[in-house]
């Protein structure tokens, strides 16, 4: 019987912590719609997220659809007075 090599790839996505007035951490991967989670402190918020992003990569995979490529994300402060 043949074994199949199984490879691993490195992602590399930008993900954005929001801190929330009632505590903890929002996070979003602006790449990757539909994902949001949450952290209880920022080091959950961290772990929170890669998991989030290993789960929804391993679904397309699986059904065997594209992996979103970051496409160099601008991002940037803006000011305004009002």
């Amino acid at each position: 019987m043949k074994k199949r090599k199984i490879t691993s790839r490195e992602y590399l996505y930008t993900v954005i912590y929001e801190p929330l007035k009632t505590g903890g951490y929002q996070v979003v991967v602006p790449t990757l719609s539909g994902i949001v989670t949450y952290g209880r402190d920022l080091e959950e918020a961290q772990e929170m997220a890669r998991d989030a992003i290993r789960c929804h990569l391993e679904g397309l995979l699986k059904e065997k659809n594209d992996v979103p490529n970051e496409m160099g994300l601008l991002q940037e402060r803006v000011a305004v007075t009002i």
